[in-house]
């Protein structure tokens, strides 16, 4: 097969591999080992999340050799690099947690300016853990390269007393020792044998939730999410990505040209039906401000609120990622949304071909069990919906996978807390009741700082059996794994002087999910009397350093968190320098 010859006239990579006043920069390359050949072929950085900080990213550094064998085959020479991660699961309920949003911009940031740096001409990313999916793409976009997303892959579950169990099982598990239900001795086993295998988290977490949109958002090949992440299947996903990236030089498809207004719904679309988590209403605004594109929280939800909920993934469900994979992953999904014709089919892919074209090559069908058809769903509407109301004017997001229509509305007296800790002893010890809205401030992205994930106290009320008892509202947020009544995102945040700010133990709160509202029943002069003489953001710790510097450029959750002014702002795009 001859291969495809690239002009690199047109291509970053002429200003560090073309002419005579180049010949400094091609002796590193020489140094490293590269072929005359390699050096004035296009250069495509392959970028991995891989780390030793959890199993999400372990074996990312094995596929990125595969995706690089990709690359070459098709007439490119990868250049592998890697960037940060902050695993969530690590960082879960503690301080670590502040890290956690940061990371996303932060691998952003620094994949964008590692391809500056060095011109590289195209992307291969790869990610494994929750906001490193998003960190990834959103590089793609804001470089505006021929790129291709691969995901890590999942984690295989766990078995114990004969079940499937996942981590979510264990944080659960935390909320009934606590509850004298769960012995040391059961705690003990059960932590050894939930997370066996190398992988993401096993369900429609945030990472999962992630990768399906890479594939319904158009930059990871089909089908190419869904192998967990110890299957040795995944080398020809991950050796496909690298001759994809090729084409895409090829054709001059670039990652704007894939990342769309009718993508971006279509991805909203695959949240809402696999019942995703409430980040990918942070994620999606945040990819969209890289192409300039004006996607907010409440486009995602109204997406959301239009969209059957039909395929029974956990925490809301039954089944992990390993059984959606198993029934044919998320192109059967897409086809069963497609035959609803609640997908835009002539969007571009990865591939180079369109959604449409892609999709006919997928000959599965739903299986009745863990995809159900489109037409006979398990709820009307998304499992995930968005609020507002005077108590979020910017709007807030909640998870009603798995919640009854019936239990999707929830009134009750406040019970306030100024940040995580303060409502996770108050959990611990029970000093609360059922029936009350438990309100957890200032953890936004800019009071928290970083706009800390609540499993630690979600899990701990799921697992004292007080999940459908008692509500919880934030302006942090929640993981993918989160179970019962739970509110984040509230905006604008307390930091911000929203009114969350403002709110009082006492204050009767409601939460209706049916009609998308989120009130609290104190007049409009006594907000504003509150409001007047409210004392201002409560200081924190964090006085310098990154978690400091990403407090002072966030933006709004409503519109990504992000930190910097985005596409619509740009004089130069580094893909045409």
């Amino acid at each position: 097969m001859t291969k495809p010859r690239f002009d690199k006239s047109r291509l970053p990579s002429r200003h560090v591999t073309e002419g005579p006043e180049r010949a400094p920069h091609r002796s590193f390359l020489y140094a490293m080992g590269l072929t005359e050949e390699e050096i004035h072929q296009p250069l495509v950085g392959v970028a991995t999340c891989w780390n030793e900080a959890a199993p999400c990213n372990i074996s990312l550094n094995r596929q990125a050799q595969v995706a690089k064998r990709g690359v070459k085959s098709a007439g490119g020479t990868p250049r592998e690099f890697t960037t940060i991660t902050v695993t969530d699961g690590i960082a879960m309920g503690h301080e670590g947690m502040r890290a956690s949003l940061a990371s996303r911009d932060a691998i952003a940031d620094t994949v964008e300016l590692t391809m500056r740096g060095h011109c590289y001409d195209a992307l291969v990313g790869l990610a494994g853990c929750d906001k490193s999916l998003p960190g990834m793409m959103m590089a793609m976009v804001r470089l505006n390269v021929p790129s291709v997303f691969l995901y890590g892959g999942s984690i295989l579950p766990g078995q114990y007393q004969g079940r499937d169990v996942t981590v979510q099982d264990v944080f659960e598990a935390v909320g009934s020792h606590q509850a004298g239900n769960f012995s040391d001795a059961e705690l003990d086993v059960l932590e050894r044998v939930a997370c066996p295998t190398s992988g993401a988290c096993g369900a429609q977490y945030t990472a999962n939730t992630m990768a399906c949109v890479s594939e319904a958002i158009g930059l990871a090949l089909l089908n190419s999410s869904g192998a967990p992440a110890p299957y040795e299947s995944r080398d020809h996903y991950g050796e496909a990505s690298g001759a994809a990236v090729m084409r895409l030089i090829e054709k001059n498809i670039r990652a704007r040209d894939i990342v769309t207004l009718k993508s971006l719904q279509n991805a909203a679309r695959v949240v809402a039906c696999t019942g995703g988590s409430t980040n990918a209403a942070l994620h999606l605004p945040a990819i969209a401000h890289e192409a300039g594109i004006a996607f907010d929280l409440f486009d995602v939800a109204q997406i959301m609120r239009d969209t059957p909920y039909f395929v029974d993934l956990r925490p809301g469900g039954k089944y992990v990622a390993k059984d959606l994979y198993e029934v044919g992953g998320v192109p059967v999904v897409m086809k069963e949304l497609a035959r609803a014709g609640l997908l835009h089919l002539d969007c571009l892919t990865a591939s180079g071909e369109s959604l449409g074209e892609a999709l006919d090559k997928i000959t599965g069908a739903a299986d009745g069990r863990v995809i159900y058809p489109v037409e006979t769903p398990i709820t009307a509407t998304g499992g995930v919906v968005g609020l507002r109301g005077n108590l979020a004017p910017d709007g807030a997001i909640v998870k009603v996978a798995g919640i009854s229509a019936a239990d999707q509305v929830f009134t009750g007296p406040a019970r306030v807390f100024e940040c995580e800790e303060d409502a996770f002893e108050a959990v611990k010890t029970r000093a609360y009741r059922e029936g009350e809205v438990l309100v957890i401030r200032n953890e936004g992205p800019a009071g928290g700082p970083g706009m800390r994930e609540m499993l630690a106290t979600t899990a701990a009320l799921s697992g004292q059996g007080m999940g459908k008892k008692v509500a919880l509202i934030t302006d942090g947020r929640f993981s993918g794994a989160t179970r019962g009544f739970c509110v984040g995102h509230v905006g604008p945040e307390a930091a911000h002087g929203g009114p969350i700010a403002l709110v009082q133990t006492g204050d009767v709160i409601t939460i209706d999910a049916v009609s998308g509202t989120l009130s609290v029943a104190v007049p409009d002069d006594e907000l504003a009397a509150r409001k007047a003489a409210w004392a201002g953001p409560r200081p924190t710790q964090y006085a310098s350093g990154a978690v400091w510097k990403f407090a002072k450029m966030v933006g709004g959750a409503r519109w990504g968190a992000v930190t910097h002014p985005g596409a619509q702002a740009e004089r130069h795009v580094y893909a045409d320098q």
